[in-house]
């Protein structure tokens, strides 16, 4: 069962019961209208009295978990967490969080989660703990993968919110699970002589757009043919989701000197057993036939072969798109063969590099 005086310390956080000291502090929030407070906490100020003295503390005295709050240095109270659906039998539970939105961006609810369920598992003796985030809350699922969790499965349309239903991530931690998921590459800025390769952003996708609509980049790629800022936003958040599964991971690129929009490019379809991986990428119209395309595609080669040990890299360009085959064979591609009616009916022309090749 739960103790009543829970306290666990965190680099800057401490988690400990909600008590009578907190009241001021929660009328505040409450007035405020903020939302991070566990299920059942008041929506009207009248409420937390009673909330603090014993709703807060039903869940522990169930059994089935409880409710902590987070304070920082000074014990202001800055978000909460509870453990939720805790089995014994099965030393099983579920964990959830919130943080006051003023303190967001901090990395306060991974280091909230750490700690917690850290504690759940030496103190406890659980073996699993389940972990739920929206599909479409990016700052959620990356708390999860940040604390170690493993992205198991999505829950189709699980929830119903004002704006309908949404789907849910299914995450789980085990006790002798690593603190970092296998197979996560890291958002990684990367430079050459004249571009910079960064993560891409919201910013991005007015540019996105544009270069997935251009005639040329709907010929010669199999981009929908009725692009638009929200396939852009969707992509950009799908690549994110991605690159949190192990999945792949994506770049804006920019010119170094000016800042100027210049193209896109992902790595798709990663192996972690074998090393291997696709590359593709879009180039800004304007920055056709400037060579950076090939230029940010050899260095982000370089980055996975000599990083994180991957030993192959794959390319496909459309058999009609020659400027795409010049920019593989610039970079060092090598010629494989050809995927025959692979993308709408159009043949591939398949490359791969490996590492010897940039030697």
């Amino acid at each position: 069962m739960f103790d009543s005086d829970v306290n666990i310390a965190t680099e800057r956080l401490t988690l400990r019961p909600f008590g009578p000291q907190d009241a001021v502090r929660l009328r505040a929030i409450v007035k405020s209208g903020v939302q991070f407070l566990p299920p059942g906490a008041p929506a009207k100020t009248s409420g937390v009295a009673q909330w603090l003295a014993h709703g807060v503390h039903e869940l522990r005295r169930s059994g089935q978990g409880l409710h902590l709050a987070m304070t920082d240095a000074e014990g202001l109270i800055v978000g909460a967490i509870s453990l939720f659906k805790t089995s014994w039998s099965a030393g099983t539970t579920e964990v959830g969080y919130g943080v006051h939105p003023l303190y967001r961006g901090r990395g306060f609810a991974t280091e909230a989660v750490r700690g917690l369920v850290g504690w759940a598992f030496g103190t406890l003796g659980l073996r699993r703990i389940d972990l739920t985030a929206n599909l479409d809350n990016l700052a959620s699922l990356r708390v999860a993968q940040k604390a170690g969790f493993t992205w198991e499965g999505v829950l189709r349309s699980a929830i119903m919110e004002d704006d309908g239903p949404h789907d849910l991530v299914m995450f789980g931690l085990l006790r002798d699970d690593g603190r970092a998921p296998a197979g996560a590459l890291p958002r990684t800025e990367l430079r050459t002589e004249r571009l910079l390769l960064r993560p891409q952003a919201a910013a991005d996708v007015p540019h996105l757009t544009a270069t997935a609509a251009d005639p040329l980049t709907q010929a010669q790629t199999g981009v929908p043919s009725d692009y638009t800022e929200g396939h852009a936003k969707a992509y950009i958040d799908h690549s994110e989701r991605m690159r949190m599964r192990g999945a792949g991971i994506a770049w804006t690129v920019e010119e170094l000197d000016t800042g100027r929009y210049t193209a896109n490019v992902d790595l798709r379809d990663l192996d972690w057993h074998s090393r291997s991986a696709e590359i593709g990428y879009m180039t800004a119209p304007w920055a056709r036939g400037r060579g950076y395309a090939g230029e940010a595609v050899t260095a982000i080669a370089r980055w996975l072969f000599e990083r994180h040990g991957f030993r192959r890299l794959q390319l496909r360009a459309v058999a009609s798109n020659t400027a795409s085959q010049r920019v593989a064979e610039k970079a060092g591609f090598v010629r494989e063969g050809v995927a025959r009616a692979a993308l709408a009916g159009d043949d591939l022309i398949v490359y791969s590099l490996i590492p010897s090749d940039l030697a």
